[in-house]
């Protein structure tokens, strides 16, 4: 079943999001369920994603980035306002909607879930660049 697409590419927010994620060894793009999604062998991040508020009714989070950190990360990021996206949440993947006030910090969270997922060979590429 094909998904409609649910980003636009002028996004500016999409734009820092694809910036970073695709700086990393390895890193490419793909639509998936109508959104994008970073991966290398292994999906590190999504961009945008719905959560279901009532019987039959989803809110569309379309700047969220939803991203695998490690558990402490994890519960830090929930702390501080990230929710737990249906689908991925129960293997302990969380979505952060991106604003003015946590975008600077969209290298760390793609940073976490890219060392979480890829080859160890991309992160000390990864690590040798920085």
């Amino acid at each position: 079943m094909s998904h409609p697409i649910m980003f636009d590419d002028a996004d500016p927010v999409l734009r820092r999001v694809r910036e970073v994620a695709l700086a990393f060894p390895g890193a490419d793009e793909k639509v998936s369920h109508g959104r994008p999604a970073f991966f290398t062998t292994k999906v590190f991040a999504y961009y945008g994603w719905s959560e279901k508020v009532a019987e039959g009714e989803w809110f569309r989070h379309d700047t969220a980035l939803v991203v695998l950190p490690d558990a402490d990360e994890r519960l830090a990021l929930l702390d501080e306002g990230a929710w737990v996206p249906p689908y991925l949440g129960g293997a302990g993947w969380v979505a952060i909607d991106l604003d003015a006030s946590n975008l600077p910090r969209v290298e760390e969270y793609l940073d976490m879930s890219f060392r979480r997922t890829a080859p160890v060979t991309r992160v000390r590429e990864w690590d040798a660049r920085r």
